[in-house]
């Protein structure tokens, strides 16, 4: 059987049919009606009375159709990275994530020079102005990823060009990146750091502990100026120790903040993320890939941030300096994300589809239009099999990528 009836189509009007609809508050049988880029209706049945120009896709009963993820931390993909500061380089990334189930993303920077984030930055709000859905995942701004944190927890952060916290520069960056920026990693211990959370916190921008040494008082004081965002917890931060709890504790026991989590099995161990969802709830976390450039590609030798990683196994590391041997992002793509989450934890695709779709889209306050399947909201939607196999992804509506296969 081919798994969809239809070739790539810029057609604007269609109808999908076949797979289990995972909806907000269920797994139903269900049809979508797809025009202009939209959900217009969720039926039971397609209507008899339909045109005869009416395009049905139709997918096996076996599969799932869900919500597009967002991946609200990834650096690059497919040899590419965010850093490099070209068109190029983020068209590239974006086409290959919606082979993952990733039809929206943070394009994340990189602790480097000024000049060199001021390039990304720039690259990145020019892009989003010029993207279209034929481009593939969209980039709905920017991650800044230090270099706002602490130099004894900066993991595969590049030490020589950590800075202050400094508003003013932030502001200019966020000018020249025509307003992109919608998550900033810091440090809350660091001086000027909670005077940068208020005002993230006052003009829309998450503000994320991350990359931090903060004690647990420390951490508890970002959140109450803002700070409810998490990156990457229990990476590169001070740990859950019975007397000196720290970050992790803090943001554990704290429900105004969602934490992001790599549920590669390497980040994080199997049985500290079931632990986690346990405690946490599946309402409180972000799956994320923290993917470099080297995800979808072989082992080897790459680059992260001007500095050298080896990639081998499934696990990227730095291969030189005071910190090699550190985890220098990863290679997971979120799709592994979403089946790793349910066989480390046993949860079901509901609590999955929270973590990978609903909860980062609620994150950046653009829940009314991704992260669910719902009238009226963007037609960013995933087929995958019972393995989380990426069978067909469409993105605001064009159906981008699709694989056969035939029985």
């Amino acid at each position: 059987m081919t798994v969809g009836s239809a070739p790539r189509s810029n057609i604007d009007h269609y109808w999908i049919r076949g797979p289990w609809v995972v909806l907000e508050l269920g797994i139903e049988r269900g049809c979508l009606e797809i025009k202009n880029g939209k959900i217009i209706q969720i039926a039971q049945k397609i209507p008899a009375n339909i045109s005869a120009n009416i395009l049905i896709k139709e997918y096996s009963p076996e599969l799932y159709l869900i919500p597009g993820m967002i991946d609200l931390h990834i650096h690059g993909s497919l040899g590419f990275d965010v850093m490099d500061g070209t068109p190029e380089a983020l068209k590239i990334i974006s086409q290959n994530l919606i082979k993952t189930g990733t039809t929206a993303y943070l394009a994340t920077t990189m602790t480097e020079s000024v000049s060199t984030i001021e390039k990304a930055l720039i690259n990145i709000g020019d892009y989003r102005v010029n993207q279209i859905p034929e481009w593939g995942a969209e980039i709905l701004g920017a991650h800044l990823e230090g270099p706002f944190i602490s130099p004894s927890r900066m993991g595969a952060q590049n030490p020589g060009f950590i800075h202050k916290p400094d508003i003013n520069l932030f502001k200019h960056w966020q000018v020249i990146s025509n307003q992109s920026i919608r998550l900033v990693t810091l440090a809350p211990e660091v001086e000027g750091a909670l005077e940068l959370v208020k005002y993230l916190s006052e003009t829309g921008v998450v503000a994320s502990v991350g990359h931090s040494d903060a004690s647990f008082a420390q951490a508890k004081k970002s959140m109450d100026c803002g700070v409810t965002h998490c990156t990457h917890l229990y990476n590169a931060m001070s740990s859950f120790h019975h007397r000196t709890p720290g970050v992790a504790l803090a943001v554990l026991e704290d429900s105004r903040v969602r934490a992001e989590l790599i549920a590669d099995g390497i980040h994080v161990d199997p049985a500290v993320i079931s632990f986690t969802l346990k405690t946490k709830g599946a309402a409180g976390l972000v799956l994320v890939t923290d993917a470099m450039r080297a995800q979808c590609l072989k082992d080897g030798a790459y680059d992260l941030g001007g500095q050298k990683v080896d990639v081998k196994n499934g696990a990227a590391r730095l291969s030189e300096g005071k910190s090699a041997g550190a985890l220098a992002g990863s290679v997971l793509k979120l799709n592994e994300a979403f089946a790793n989450i349910q066989k480390f934890s046993g949860c079901g695709i509901l609590a999955a589809v929270k973590m990978c779709c609903e909860n980062p889209a609620k994150q950046l306050g653009v829940f009314n239009q991704k992260g669910s399947i719902n009238i009226n909201k963007d037609a960013d939607l995933v087929v995958l099999d019972a393995k989380a196999n990426v069978l067909a992804t469409i993105c605001r509506g064009l159906e981008l990528y699709q694989v056969k296969t035939e029985e």
